[in-house]
Formats: C-alpha cells, sequence, structure tokens
C-alpha cells in the first residue's frame, strides 16, 4: 500500500517537474494577455519622466510582476475548496460583508481596462484609416459602434476558440515587437541623464507607479490559471502556478522593457509629449513618424492586435466577476446575468471610445490604483489572516509588494486631491 503511494507520489513529483506544453500554453497565455494598451502607452509615460525613472522601472519591473502575482494566486489557491473562484475565496477568507467589497473591488480592476481597451482601439484603427490610408476621418460614433460590437461578437460566439487563436497571435507579436526594438536603435539618442530636483523626482516616480502596474497586470486571467493548475496539479498546484509566473515575468519583462527602451532612446520628449497629447499610442505614433512603409502598416497592426487580445482575456474576467457578483447578491439567473452584464458593458465601452478620454489618465486615475488594492495589498493582507498562508508572513518580499500597492493607491489619493 505504502510502495504503490510512494510510487504515485514519485510520479506526480516529476510530472511537476518536469516543463509541458500546458506550461507553455499558460505562459503564453498570460503573456497575451498582459501586452496590451499599457505596454504600448508605457514608453510615452515613462520616457516623459526622464531617464532615471526609465532606470528604477526597469530594476522594480521583475519583482512587482512575479512577486505580486505569485501572491494572487497563492491567494487564490489557499481556499480549502477545489473549484473556488476568486469570488468564493474572498468570501471563505473575509466573510460575507467584506468578500462582498473585495469582489466589487475585483470586477472594477478590470472594467475600467475594457475601456481603456475601446478608447485605444478606436483611436488606433482612425489614426491607421486617416494617416496610413488617407481616407476622411469616418465619424467616431459608428467606428467605434462597429469595432466594440465585433469584439464583442468574436466572444459570444466561442470564448475557448478564441483565446486558443489569440495564444498562437503572440509568437509573431513578439517577433515583431523585438524586431521594431532592433529596427529603432539606429536612431536612439541617449536622454539627458540630468538629475531633477529631488521632490519632482520623487513624485513623477510616484505618479508613474500606478501605469507600471497596469502595463504588466495580468491579475484578470489569475483566477481562471489557479484553479487550472490546481486541476491538473492538484497538490502540486502551488509550486507550479510559482514557476509558471516566474517564466511569464521573465518573457513579459525582457520584451518589453527592450522594446520600451528602444522607444524612449528613438524619440525625443517633444515626440513623446505629442504621442500623449494626441492620445495614440507609441507604435501609432512611430507609423506616423517613420518614413517606412513597413512600419506604418506593422506598427498599427501590432498595437490591432495586442489590444485586441488583451480585450479578450479581460472580457473574460470582467465577464465571470460580474455573473458572480449578481448571481449571488440578486435573483437572476446566470444566463439573465450574463445577458445583462454583456449588454451594459458593451454599452459603457462603446460610450467611453465615443467619448474619447485620455487613455495614461485613466491608467493612472482609475486602473493602475484599483489593480494594485487587488494585486497588491488583499493578497498581502491575507498572508496575516489565513492560515494556509502563514508561512508568507515576515518575508522581505510580502513587505516589498505591500508597498507597492500604497504607492499606487496613494497616487490616486494625490491625483484625485490636485
Amino acid at each position: 500500500m505504502n510502495t504503490s503511494h510512494d510510487t504515485l507520489a514519485a510520479t506526480s513529483s516529476a510530472a511537476t517537474s518536469s516543463w509541458n506544453r500546458h506550461d507553455t500554453q499558460w505562459v503564453l497565455s498570460l503573456f497575451g494577455t498582459a501586452v496590451g494598451a499599457g505596454i504600448l502607452f508605457l514608453p510615452i509615460n515613462v520616457g516623459l519622466g526622464g531617464f532615471w525613472p526609465l532606470v528604477i522601472m526597469a530594476l522594480a519591473a521583475f519583482p512587482m510582476t512575479y512577486l505580486a502575482h505569485r501572491g494572487l494566486a497563492r491567494f487564490v489557491l489557499s481556499s480549502r475548496r477545489s473549484d473556488s473562484d476568486f469570488t468564493d475565496v474572498v468570501q471563505e477568507h473575509f466573510g460575507q460583508g467584506a468578500g462582498r467589497l473585495i469582489s466589487l473591488l475585483y470586477f472594477l480592476s478590470i472594467f475600467p481596462i475594457l475601456l481603456i481597451y475601446g478608447v485605444g482601439l478606436t483611436n488606433t484603427v482612425n489614426d491607421f484609416i486617416v494617416n496610413q490610408l488617407g481616407f476622411a476621418q469616418p465619424p467616431r460614433i459608428m467606428l467605434s459602434g462597429v469595432l466594440v460590437a465585433a469584439m464583442v461578437a468574436v466572444m459570444l460566439g466561442g470564448e475557448k476558440l478564441m483565446l486558443r487563436a489569440f495564444a498562437i497571435l503572440v509568437y509573431p507579436l513578439v517577433a515583431i515587437l523585438f524586431a521594431l526594438s532592433l529596427y529603432l536603435m539606429p536612431n536612439w539618442q541617449m536622454p539627458s541623464t540630468e538629475l531633477v530636483a529631488s521632490t519632482d523626482f520623487a513624485i513623477k516616480l510616484w505618479l508613474a507607479v500606478p501605469v507600471i502596474v497596469f502595463s504588466f497586470s495580468h491579475a484578470a486571467a489569475i483566477s481562471s490559471f489557479a484553479n487550472a493548475q490546481r486541476r491538473h496539479y492538484g497538490e502540486q498546484a502551488r509550486p507550479k502556478a510559482d514557476a509558471i509566473l516566474k517564466y511569464t515575468a521573465i518573457m513579459l519583462i525582457t520584451f518589453v522593457l527592450l522594446f520600451v527602451f528602444s522607444c524612449v532612446f528613438a524619440l525625443s520628449a517633444e515626440q513623446l509629449q505629442a504621442a500623449k497629447d494626441a492620445n495614440i499610442s507609441v507604435l501609432s505614433y512611430l507609423a506616423n513618424t517613420y518614413n517606412n512603409p513597413i512600419l506604418a502598416y506593422v506598427g498599427p497592426l501590432v498595437a490591432f492586435v495586442a489590444i485586441t487580445s488583451s480585450f479578450f482575456g479581460h472580457f473574460l474576467g470582467a465577464r465571470e466577476s460580474f455573473n458572480g457578483l449578481v448571481v449571488k447578491h440578486s435573483n437572476l439567473t446566470h444566463k439573465k446575468a450574463d445577458k445583462l452584464g454583456v449588454a451594459l458593458m458593451f454599452i459603457a465601452i462603446w460610450v467611453c471610445a465615443v467619448y474619447n478620454p485620455s487613455i495614461l489618465g485613466m491608467m493612472e486615475a482609475i486602473s493602475g490604483p484599483i489593480i494594485a488594492m487587488i494585486l497588491f495589498i488583499m493578497p498581502m493582507i491575507a498572508v496575516y489572516k489565513v492560515e494556509s498562508l502563514k508561512q508568507y508572513r515576515g518575508k522581505s518580499s510580502t513587505y516589498f509588494i505591500l508597498l507597492v500597492g500604497v504607492l499606487a493607491v496613494s497616487a490616486l489619493v494625490f491625483n484625485l486631491s490636485t
């Protein structure tokens, strides 16, 4: 009996320690969820802050990304139930009242990203039609309505098939971002390394934290990711999830930082400000600036693919969390709640895309700080509340993630008060 059990354990351990196709697919899915509007606008925001905030962002990006997502995954896996989603886990650990509030914040951490993607996609396509195709600017209400309706229609046509298709697009997306980063290198100019006043420097770095948090976030997929590892690996889900998240962060940071540095070094502060004022991604701005026909078409295409694929991943998360909230706290069936959620989200995204608010402003004021509450602060509070997470108490990584979360949220308070 014991021999059989030991053999089974050894087999399970060997399967867990070896890398396989399942793990690779999840790395690509998480990478695809993260590579969206945030990364395409990150060079603009961080580049405007100067050279030293860029360097500090580069040094902090990996621990911020890996440790935070690892903490959220461990939180989801801390449930006593094997099929618990995020809303179930927060109610189990924090009670019904606090659980309801945290579940609402979770939805609010994802939903504004869909608004950002609606604006970003509309601006990318509009800019392409005007500057690359040379056509007259289409009515914004019509263009945004068609684009948002098309994305929602794809979602309703079959999420699993859609996610598999876009996971395949990660390879060319990575290849093109890498090639574009290399293409810009001959145009590199070292930005000013002059140290500004310490107060101004600290404020610039502080206000950049929410955008950095947003840009590398794949929190929307962590709940389903953690449960998938639990189903696949059983008791070994936690170490396996840690490994997958580590390689995702390495892949993400490597390609994104190369892209960000290359864009910042190739564009002047005035050009970055012009891109910010136009409310377009850095790829769209590069397509308009460089007299290269390939870049003129590839840049907007990459922006379109990146924003669209990430939109799908976040729409799934928002839809799941909305349904969980409504079904648990109303008399609506899951089917009716789903129809209501899809309709409300479609209308909200469309209205926001027509209104065209500042994308970077939304990242700074809404999405970054709320994501920070869910991704950085809440899991670290759980470490000191949940018995199954007590082994992580007193760790330096716990304090680091909590500090980043507090900085992001306090930046929101500062922005609202100025």
